[in-house]
This record gives C-alpha cells, sequence and structure tokens, in this order.
C-alpha cells in the first residue's frame, strides 16, 4: 500500500488552514485518504517517524522567519525549533520534501541563507522565470520559460543557498524556487494558490501587516482575475512523481 503524504500546516487561523489544505488537496490531486494532516501549531513535529510517509508538503504561515528572535512568539520559537529537527531528518535522507512560502524560508534558513524583507512581493500575481536548472528539473521540464504564480509574503531569502540549485527566479525576487540534493524542494510562490484560495487570505490577513487593511477590497478585485495553471501543475508532478 501506497505511503501518505504528510501535509504539515503553520496556520494558527482555521479558515486559512482549512482553505489551504483543501486547495493542496485539489491541485495535488490528492485525497484525505492518502494524506496526514498535522498543524504544527496544535502538534508538534518532533514525534514523526518519515518511514510512514511518502513525502512531505509544508505550507505557508503568518510568521516571519526574520522577526528579531526576542520579539517572536513562544509559539513560533518553537514551530522553527521543531522544523530545524526535522529538516535535519529531510536533509540526512533526501526525503521528498515541498516547501511553500513559508516553508522556503525555513528550509533556506536552515541552510545558512540569510531571510529579510528586501524581497518581498505585495499579496498577487506575478511572472516567474525558469533557469537552465529549471527545465531540467523533472517538476518543471516542457514548462514555459515564464509563467504566473501567487504571490505574497514580507520575507524571502536574499541569496540561494550555497548548496542548493536555483530553478526558477523573478524581477522582484531572486530565489523563487531552488532544490535541495535531488529530492527537497522549496518555492517562495504558493503552488496551491488560487483566485478563492488568496481572497480568504486577504479576509484572514488584512490585519497582518501585507497589505494596508484599506488595500484588501482593491487587492480582492485584482486577485479575482489571476490563473495559475503552471503552478498547479508542479504541485500534481510532485505528488504524481513521490506516490
Amino acid at each position: 500500500m501506497t505511503k501518505p503524504f504528510l501535509i504539515i500546516q503553520l496556520r494558527p487561523e482555521d479558515a486559512a488552514a482549512d482553505s489551504e489544505l483543501a486547495a493542496v488537496l485539489r491541485y495535488g490531486q490528492l485525497q484525505t485518504s492518502n494524506t496526514v494532516r498535522l498543524r504544527a501549531e496544535q502538534q508538534g513535529l518532533t514525534a514523526n517517524n518519515l518511514d510512514r510517509y511518502s513525502a512531505i508538503i509544508v505550507g505557508g504561515s503568518p510568521f516571519d522567519i526574520s522577526t528579531a528572535e526576542a520579539e517572536k512568539s513562544a509559539l513560533q520559537r518553537r514551530i522553527e525549533a521543531d522544523f530545524m529537527q526535522l529538516l535535519d531528518q529531510v536533509t540526512k535522507r533526501d526525503f521528498p520534501f515541498l516547501g511553500c512560502c513559508s516553508g522556503n524560508g525555513l528550509l533556506g534558513k536552515y541552510c545558512g541563507s540569510p531571510i529579510s524583507r528586501r524581497f518581498a512581493e505585495p499579496v498577487g500575481g506575478v511572472d516567474i522565470s525558469l533557469t537552465e536548472a529549471g527545465h531540467m528539473d523533472p517538476l518543471l521540464q516542457g514548462m514555459p520559460e515564464s509563467f504566473r504564480v501567487m504571490v505574497g509574503h514580507k520575507e524571502a531569502c536574499d541569496e540561494l543557498p550555497t548548496q542548493a540549485t536555483l530553478l526558477a527566479n523573478s524581477s522582484s525576487c531572486p530565489v523563487q524556487m531552488f532544490r535541495l540534493q535531488q529530492n527537497i524542494y522549496a518555492t517562495q510562490f504558493h503552488p496551491e494558490g488560487d483566485a478563492q484560495e488568496f481572497i480568504t487570505r486577504i479576509n484572514v490577513y488584512r490585519n497582518n501587516g501585507y497589505f494596508e487593511p484599506h488595500q484588501a477590497a482593491e487587492l480582492i478585485q485584482r486577485v479575482s482575475t489571476e490563473r495559475t495553471p503552471w503552478a498547479h501543475e508542479i504541485l500534481r508532478r510532485f505528488v504524481q512523481r513521490y506516490s
């Protein structure tokens, strides 16, 4: 029997977490029967045995890794510490892993890449471009040179981790997707993101500093026309490859 996918979520807000999970299942073509949902803020990560799973998918989070340690909540510090232990296991085994947005930042931090607000991107759609290595990667082969993705982040990797391979970049953020070893992936964008998912997040996070609260209606109108099928294809291919 095929092992399930472990979906790790970092969103304390139920509405955002539930919506994100539904999007991952939809575009990854997964079912609840072949996934295990883990909300890290509730359950922690330290008790997990990777032998139980086919792969790991990590979603986004309202937490900022670049926040000064003294200003981080006890919950955030615990989640980050748990992740460093998890990534020890993942990298030791080159275990299939896809970190999306916050998952990207956590993997970047683990690899020693500085994380800051230098390459933040506002909520909405952007065009990313594949690198030469990206065109050769199994998750990206045959995709267009450039395609649309959904973003919205206050921080990003300032530079590519030294041991990583850059797969995609953009004019506003130089590290949009990278791979570590052969099976460990990270995206600064949201491969599960679509218009409805981002409308939910705009409503949930309107007071979290991603944008001014009075901009919410304008952002909802803007994202409502976004279509990102190639980003969704990355998620589908990741699931297909490691099923």
